[in-house]
């Protein structure tokens, strides 16, 4: 686990008044935006991302595009709403990308490099050199790209891109990150051989993500063979083509959607977010069984979403190792929960944007709870907590999850607070939005 950031100025995480009563329109999906503007750039035509989340890490993957040679146009929607015109044109190097602590920045685009023509320099924050990026960049070099990297399979590193990439067969572990797989499927497409990637770990985390990324590649016109769809376990193939242009717009995310539907589970109330889609690859989705596996009620309506809560928090006993970046929400409910909860499957937490188990445990415990770690997961058995401190390591998902907590907690203080800008924007005004009722609900 990294150490805290420094404290300045905690932000007062502010106490639900009673039951929650609104309606909490989510920004647009991080995963999806990233991966929509990879699949742009690397069209042959131009196309169209609308309604992109505008955050930190989406913010970064545009830059580091533009860095390469690609337009993107930021224009607004007749109905409302950014809409980003993405020109592709041939990929330059002598570029520098800041990936910040972007996993899908730092992961997506060495394979985008290795495309251009000529070196392309990816740094990124402190915490990103920690970070896990072996899987790429060995699987690259298989691939028949060049990168400098000291050995270390981490950031600061150079991929010497030379216009085009051999592509064909290679094995990679992935159960550290689903992003090695996907960065790879992402440009298979331009390789000159396609690819074939075969994972070879034992586990695979996020599986949900690599689906996203099969249905977004297929719907830009790749042709994809997956092991979720009958074919070979473990193997994903990817043929050689032209990618389309696409008009997407992009879907409200679903995991960043969590805190809000948890408070309406823990303070008894109920939360709407509009435009939830009935069909689709975001892990977030299922919040649904969660939080109802958890003593809530979801509707699912034209309107959108609505979660209701009971005014009782039941334990949860699950598996998350698909949907792992909904655990830091899901065990701040469980601290609140009338019994004990055990999360498992989350190992890979540990090489997120921090140690997320480490960390979740440390902080909840410092609060009065009583959390332990076990080799996947967290074990959380519910103690009275109390207001403290709650130290997010720059981990955006660890501030939200302090921020449900506060709801019921008095005295709740997140440091850095302003770390949600990575993927949810404007984070504070949505949560005290929420919290002002039917007057104060976001349009």
């Amino acid at each position: 686990m990294t150490e805290c950031t420094a404290q300045t100025d905690p932000w007062p995480a502010p106490t639900a008044p009673g039951a929650v009563d609104a309606v909490v329109h989510v920004p647009g999906s991080k995963s999806v935006t990233n991966r929509a503007l990879v699949l742009a750039a690397l069209a042959a035509e131009p196309g169209w991302v609308r309604r992109p989340l505008r955050s930190r890490d989406t913010l970064l993957m545009a830059e580091a595009l533009r860095a390469m040679g690609v337009q993107i146009d930021e224009t607004v929607n007749p109905g409302g709403g950014e809409a980003w015109r993405v020109i592709p044109a041939g990929l330059r190097g002598a570029a520098r990308v800041d990936v910040g602590n972007a996993g899908t920045v730092m992961r997506f685009l060495p394979p985008v490099a290795a495309l251009a023509d000529g070196p392309v320099r990816f740094e990124g924050d402190a915490r990103a050199a920690e970070r896990p990026l072996h899987g790429v960049i060995d699987a690259l070099r298989t691939l028949g790209a060049r990168i400098d990297d000291e050995g270390r399979g981490a950031l600061p590193l150079t991929v010497h891109g030379a216009g085009s990439l051999a592509g064909g067969a290679v094995d990679v572990d992935a159960s550290s990150s689903s992003q090695f797989v996907s960065a790879l499927l992402l440009s298979g497409p331009r390789f000159n051989k396609g690819l074939e990637l075969r994972h070879t770990g034992r586990t695979l985390p996020s599986l949900p993500h690599i689906r996203m990324t099969v249905d977004m590649l297929r719907k830009a016109g790749a042709r994809v063979d997956s092991p979720q769809d009958g074919g070979t376990a473990n193997v994903w193939r990817v043929a050689t083509g032209a990618l389309l242009g696409r008009d997407l717009t992009v879907e409200p995310d679903l995991s960043n959607a969590a805190p809000f539907l948890a408070a309406a589970l823990v303070t008894g109330g109920r939360v709407t977010v509009p435009d939830w889609p009935r069909r689709t690859t975001q892990p977030g989705d299922a919040l649904r069984e969660v939080f109802t596996r958890m003593g809530g009620t979801c509707e699912l309506t034209d309107r959108g979403l609505t979660l209701t809560g009971s005014g009782r928090v039941l334990p949860l006993t699950a598996d998350l190792s698909e949907v792992g970046e909904l655990a830091p929400v899901i065990a701040a409910v469980a601290a609140l929960a009338d019994g004990e909860s055990v999360l498992s499957g989350i190992a890979h937490l540990r090489l997120h944007e921090t140690d997320r188990l480490a960390a979740l445990a440390a902080e909840l415990n410092s609060l009065g709870g009583d959390v332990t770690e076990t080799g996947d997961g967290l074990r959380v058995r519910p103690r009275p907590l109390r207001g403290g401190v709650f130290h997010t390591y720059e981990d955006h998902r660890l501030a939200t999850a302090a921020a449900v907590l506060g709801l019921v907690v008095p005295g709740v203080l997140v440091e850095n607070v302003a770390t949600t800008g990575k993927t949810l924007p404007d984070f504070p005004d949505l949560w005290t939005g929420m919290l002002a009722g039917p007057a104060g609900k976001r349009g």
